[in-house]
């Protein structure tokens, strides 16, 4: 499926779960034909159960639903949070599922990071936020600070079209003589409610994400604004974010500041001296762990989505992000994220760098290579090749007790 800028579409940003939940469940209440809907995380907390209620609701009233969760990120499923799905007819598959080996989840790469929403095909949700109570603000001081967007529009049926392939609903037909790696969708007419929908995967969009990234670095005129909770990219995009910054582009970086995983604080600290040196603005926001994955570039380029700026989200795992050209929609992210920055969040200056010593120097070299390129390397082993598991109906008990004397009465015949 090759990407295409799609014009006329309606679009909202939503902020953590507050705004995306209701608007969510909204949507599924709403919908009379289709639902598909694919998660890394799904829990049974309170969060999961309005799903659930809701999801069999539209069960009931006819609605043809898929949903497809990843295998790591929603592992402590219960059979009978599933079963009650697949009863009333939801088509409920996990990618990846796996053992686990002394109770550890082996499943830990290649992972489906989406987290993606259509409704009717004429609604879709696409962003960070998986479904969790986590993401609301009410869950204390480890709720996640994390965006998706509402859109309707044209851009609604690509999006739509990409889930159905993914949940394996409709199959594209490839061609021996088509392009191994997509070239970049550029936009050759600029305007406004401008969508486009980018996906990563392991195939013929390995780079997709990261590209767009790229581009937009390498045309910013003005400033650039890059809010990424797991930022551990390569040198190419490091690279482009300091070229920007001489140019005169006031590049500005908020990473986590109160992390989740300490590890992603180390990483992040790495580049600390490269880039505040080259003239990147760096910040740490501190109120709760930072989740989104969002960047603004001048007045009209945006993005959101799935995608973090790491090894991971960018050699291993499936993402999906929207890249946005809309004034308003710019306008909107771009204030939510200066006001980030005002309140919550702490600039690294060049002062508090460490100091850049020969064993400073030799100890940055080994370990960024090391952490960004062995997520790379698993891929290329021979592991396994991740596969979607379809969860049958269970078999219902007067189902059994009537094979069960069919099956009798055939054995009493002479």
């Amino acid at each position: 499926m090759n990407a295409q800028w799609r014009d006329g579409n309606q679009l909202q940003l939503l902020e953590n779960g507050d705004a995306f939940f209701p608007r969510v469940f909204a949507a599924i209440e709403g919908a009379e034909r289709s639902i598909l809907l694919e998660t890394f995380i799904l829990f049974e907390d309170e969060v999961g159960h309005r799903l659930h209620a809701a999801l069999l609701n539209a069960a009931q009233r006819g609605v043809h639903i898929e949903l497809l969760v990843d295998g790591y990120g929603s592992s402590e499923l219960s059979d009978a949070y599933i079963n009650s799905l697949t009863a009333a007819g939801i088509r409920f598959m996990v990618y990846d599922p796996r053992p686990r080996v002394l109770g550890m989840r082996t499943n830990v790469f290649r992972r489906l990071h989406r987290k993606v929403v259509v409704v009717d095909q004429r609604i879709a949700f696409v962003g960070g936020i998986n479904f969790s109570a986590e993401h609301n603000t009410d869950f204390g001081p480890q709720a996640k600070q994390d965006y998706a967007v509402e859109v309707t529009g044209p851009v609604v049926e690509d999006i739509s079209r990409y889930e159905l392939q993914a949940f394996g609903s409709d199959r594209p037909v490839r061609r021996w003589w088509q392009r191994r790696h997509s070239p970049l969708a550029r936009n050759r007419q600029p305007g406004n409610a401008q969508v486009l929908f980018v996906f990563r995967d392991n195939e013929a969009h390995r780079d997709a994400i990261e590209q767009h990234y790229l581009d937009m670095l390498r045309t910013a005129r003005q400033e650039v604004t890059i809010a990424n909770a797991y930022f551990f990219p390569g040198y190419r995009l490091l690279r482009e974010m300091r070229n920007a910054a001489r140019r005169g582009v006031t590049v500005r970086l908020i990473v986590q500041g109160e992390p989740d995983m300490p590890i992603v604080k180390v990483g992040a600290e790495l580049l600390y001296n490269y880039l505040v040196e080259g003239g990147v603005e760096v910040y740490e926001y501190c109120r709760r762990p930072l989740h989104g994955k969002v960047a603004v570039q001048d007045q009209q380029w945006s993005t959101v989505g799935s995608s973090n700026l790491d090894p991971l989200s960018l050699s291993l795992n499936l993402e999906a992000n929207l890249i946005i050209y809309d004034r308003q929609f710019n306008q909107t992210l771009r204030d939510n994220l200066q006001q980030l920055l005002e309140q919550d969040c702490q600039r690294v200056e060049a002062h508090q760098l460490p100091p850049r010593n020969l064993w400073q120097l030799t100890k940055n070299v080994v370990v960024f290579h090391f952490l960004r390129h062995f997520p790379a390397m698993v891929g290329w082993l021979p592991a396994h090749t991740p596969k979607l598991a379809l969860v049958e109906p269970p078999v219902q008990p007067e189902m059994e007790t009537q094979d069960r004397i069919e099956t009798e009465n055939q054995g009493a015949k002479p």
